[in-house]
């Protein structure tokens, strides 16, 4: 098999694997007056076969992106944390002689307690913590080889972080040296936790876990055979959005977005391409939300989708000739200045990896659909 056979092969077992619990998951635009005022295509600069997947703005200089470099290189592949100052972007340095393999998801309880999860070379769940200065592997009891950590929450005093363990979804909690682990009743695993809900998929449909009354219990979801969700946006105890998928079989997916209105979760009908892939999902907090992804019909675009009051639209970047497919993996919003930042990556003719940053200024409500 050549490199570029071989590639292409891993690529669409990476594209599947989004879609099964029992599978361990490995994101410049012209102007578009009447959607979203583009700013900026830009790049970490991650090492050959990049890719970034997860972002968290705090303040305008204070912007923080994960992911892992060599992708396709067991041995070499290493998870980074990359930190923009209003500037430039640099490398952000984990004190520790293991190695991340992979950094899936971010949180922070402030500007300087910041949080990361993924995967250790050591064959164990990675958890860093740390900021400008750099970070430090925290190493919680209760976790062993075997276990997956997708997602993370934090909170002054409190970090949550979710993934599955053998068959069933899998709840870490705690902060500094005091940690609880559990899992839930029900099979399935947990991709994405924020707000006291955590999301992911039973294997066979969608899966929402609440935080009430000192427990995580299973919530009442519309009936989806064959649903996932892979990430969550909570706005308040009423009002929250899931997306995710639905998988009827091998590049058989559709997009999936379901919406909490404080008493019952029910389906958001989506626009445009049946086979839209989504994976992450941010808010301003006032009932606007942005979904990023991937179109397979127009791959090389940059694909997103803005939603309020229960309608969606399309919002794409421009085709650059450089590149033959992006995913937008991951999406936040920078309160009080606007902004909205996603990453991941683009795939070029020789099938090489190069991680993407997106930005653009959302439209105002003056402005006409």
């Amino acid at each position: 098999m050549t490199r570029r056979s071989q590639r292409r092969a891993l690529s669409l077992i990476l594209a599947t694997s989004v879609a099964l619990t029992q599978v361990t998951p490995a994101a410049h635009a012209d102007p578009r007056p009447a959607a979203e005022a583009w700013q900026q295509s830009t790049s970490v600069r991650l090492q050959a076969d990049g890719s970034l997947s997860d972002v968290l703005a705090i303040t305008a200089d204070n912007v923080w992106a994960v992911g892992q470099q060599e992708i396709w290189d067991v041995w070499k592949n290493r998870g980074t944390i990359r930190h923009w100052n209003g500037s430039r972007w640099a490398e952000i340095g984990i004190r520790d002689a293991t190695a991340a393999g992979s950094l899936r998801s971010l949180a922070a309880a402030s500007a300087s307690d910041v949080w990361a999860v993924g995967d250790g070379h050591d064959g164990l769940p990675y958890l860093a913590h740390g900021d400008t200065a750099g970070f430090d592997r925290v190493r919680p009891q209760g976790l062993r080889a075997g276990d997956w950590l997708g997602g993370i929450d934090a909170k002054p005093g409190r970090v949550v972080a979710v993934g599955s363990r053998e068959k069933n979804g899998l709840i870490l909690t705690g902060q500094g040296n005091t940690w609880t682990v559990q899992q839930t009743k029900e099979k399935g695993a947990l991709y994405a936790v924020s707000g006291g809900f955590a999301v992911g998929d039973t294997g066979t449909r969608p899966l929402v876990v609440h935080y009430s009354g000192g427990s995580w219990k299973s919530m009442t979801l519309p009936s989806v055979p064959g649903g996932y969700l892979r990430d969550i946006q909570v706005d308040s105890s009423k009002r929250a959005v899931a997306v995710g998928g639905v998988y009827r079989g091998p590049g058989d997916i559709s997009p999936l977005a379901l919406v909490w209105n404080g008493k019952r979760w029910s389906r958001l009908r989506l626009p445009g391409s049946s086979e839209a892939r989504l994976y992450g999902v941010t808010g301003d907090g006032k009932g606007r939300y942005w979904m990023t992804g991937y179109d397979p019909a127009h791959a090389a675009v940059p694909f997103m989708l803005r939603c309020e009051k229960g309608s969606c639209t399309i919002i794409r970047g421009a085709t650059q000739k450089d590149r033959d497919s992006v995913r937008l993996q991951a999406v936040t919003y920078l309160a009080g200045k606007g902004t909205v930042w996603a990453v991941g990556h683009a795939v070029d003719p020789d099938d090489q990896y190069t991680d993407v940053v997106e930005s653009f200024v959302p439209r105002t409500s003056t402005q006409k659909s």
